[in-house]
């Protein structure tokens, strides 16, 4: 066969020639295997989308850390507490407007909810920032702004809403007097004899409570203060940016590879896109200070009220959030907070459904 190919002859193909050519044509023709087209284009588009939703997040995540290990060396946290009122009502309108000084997402608060209990705050003022500090503070209004710019009223009524429930969990729960029922039993000794290194220690957490030692909040040394503002904002960076990028990359997967029709099927509906968003909102367990670009990525699928539930429990109640606090209430009482965060979410977000 050769020597025909040279001297220009047409080649004569004996059977073992054209099997060999046949099998050729075969590996030379067919798709890579185990990879179609379809499922590669899926791949490169959710990829897409994650960087996109991870750039856009960023910077405000970026901010809030700053912002965070700025506000740990400036505030004085007993001048603070000798501050705040001992009224139930009041106490937790305060205690929920509280984020604006200490703008921590849900990573945060349960430690500096845990100092106030300790110091001897009302448990109004301490439960009112742990259900309203991760969502009403500056840096969460302005990036829930910047995601829905078109729809302001998701913002208002975002805020609106935690305060209300927040208000509300923190007033019935201060009808308890005394706060050491509601806690851990280790805790509930420390509350009864407080010690003087006790009293010392900040309000404001180190933010390592995936990365180690959990519930141990971050103390700024006497000196050199920009050490541990590196220090606490590096640290918070790791963890924060961690869920960050896990919430982007479920979201992104969950858009491209899930039936479409399923998804309208289920956003659709009031009923069924409020729920699951709010199960969404428990599993996912984002930082409040991006989850704004996640739930925008839901916006052409699902209804205004469904992304207003996500927005309002996620940052109350998740899994991660559970972990934490349960260094600090019995497995009870965080069932009952847990239980009512999610009923009134769903009772305020259903009302919104049907009549905006």
């Amino acid at each position: 066969m050769i020597f025909s190919v040279i001297c220009g002859a047409k080649p004569v193909l004996t059977d073992w020639t054209r099997r060999k050519v046949t099998m050729g044509k075969k590996l030379v023709t067919n798709k890579p295997l185990g990879i179609s087209p379809v499922s590669m284009t899926q791949f490169n588009n959710a990829f897409t989308l994650f960087l996109s939703l991870l750039v856009e997040a960023m910077p405000f995540l970026l901010f809030g850390v700053l912002l965070s290990g700025v506000l740990l060396l400036l505030i004085d946290e007993e001048k603070l507490i000798r501050a705040m009122p001992r009224n139930p009502i009041l106490g937790a309108f305060i205690g929920s407007c509280a984020g604006f000084l200490f703008p921590v997402c849900e990573c945060g608060n349960v430690p500096v909810a845990r100092r106030l209990l300790l110091q001897g705050m009302p448990t109004s003022v301490a439960l009112g920032f742990l259900f309203a500090a991760p969502t009403i503070n500056p840096v969460v209004i302005w990036s829930t702004w910047v995601a829905f710019r078109d729809q302001p009223e998701i913002v208002v009524l975002r805020v609106l809403f935690s305060l209300f429930i927040a208000i509300f969990i923190a007033t019935v729960f201060s009808l308890q007097p005394d706060p050491r029922p509601l806690l851990q039993p280790m805790l509930a000794r420390r509350l009864k004899s407080l010690g003087i290194a006790e009293n010392t220690a900040s309000l404001v957490p180190s933010g390592t409570f995936l990365l180690g030692n959990s519930g141990q909040p971050f103390a700024p040394p006497k000196t050199k203060p920009w050490l541990s503002f590196i220090d606490n904002a590096v640290q918070e960076m790791r963890e924060l940016g961690g869920m960050l990028v896990i919430g982007s990359a479920i979201a992104a997967c969950i858009q491209v590879f899930v039936p479409r029709d399923i998804i309208l099927g289920i956003g659709q509906n009031p009923l069924t896109a409020i729920l699951s968003m709010l199960l969404l909102a428990v599993i996912v367990s984002i930082c409040s200070t991006v989850d704004a670009f996640f739930a925008l990525s839901f916006a052409s699928s699902f209804t205004t009220s469904s992304l207003l539930a996500f927005l309002v429990l996620g940052p109350m109640i998740d899994f991660k959030g559970m972990g934490l606090m349960l260094s600090i209430f019995k497995p009870r009482i965080l069932l009952y907070l847990f239980a009512m965060a999610a009923q009134l979410t769903f009772l305020l977000t259903l009302t919104h459904s049907y009549f905006f």
